[in-house]
């Protein structure tokens, strides 16, 4: 236990972010899966997802929730999921 104030309010100021960041990410994470299932299911659907799903991940990485270079890889990765479905659906 720290025997210093601001060590303590670090502490506080610390966990509050560690459980935001951590929420933040799960809903991301279910966003993704989310899209991906759409992808799979409703093309329509997914690609309404997709917009929301690069949104989501650009402002995550504008945050530093996630690195840029792992967002433009989730984001590349759908993408091509999507078009590799609608190129063989025409």
């Amino acid at each position: 236990m720290p025997n210093i104030k601001s060590a303590e309010k670090r502490i506080a100021v610390s966990e509050l972010r560690r459980l935001r960041n951590r929420s933040q990410k799960s809903e991301l994470r279910s966003l993704i899966k989310k899209t991906e299932l759409a992808i799979e299911t409703d093309v329509e659907k997914a690609k309404d997802l997709i917009t929301l799903a690069m949104r989501e991940l650009d402002q995550a990485a504008t945050k530093g929730l996630i690195h840029k270079n792992a967002v433009a890889r989730k984001k590349s990765r759908l993408m091509r999921r999507l078009n590799r479905l609608t190129a063989v659906g025409e």
